[in-house]
């Protein structure tokens, strides 16, 4: 999945989608998330990454970021293309 390249996202986990005027805001491992989405990186990377960058389990890890990727994908920020 990819974020949609018009979404803006700034360091305080903002997120606006200027195609429908909406924002929302997510804490800090969101806003990371989003971001490397927007760099490219595969779901499997970001999930590599912050395993090695957050003192966490792989099974809460990958609970959390399923969750956050279906809330993505349900405010229609991202996409399924690869």
């Amino acid at each position: 999945m990819k974020i949609h390249p018009n979404i803006a996202v700034n360091e305080n986990g903002l997120l606006f989608n200027p195609g429908t005027g909406e924002s929302f805001t997510t804490n800090p491992l969101g806003a990371r998330i989003i971001g490397l989405l927007k760099e490219g990186k595969s779901e499997e990377q970001v999930r590599e990454e912050l395993l090695q960058e957050n003192e966490v389990e792989a099974h809460t890890l990958e609970k959390d970021f399923i969750d956050f990727m279906q809330l993505l994908k349900k405010h229609s920020l991202i996409s399924n293309d690869e």
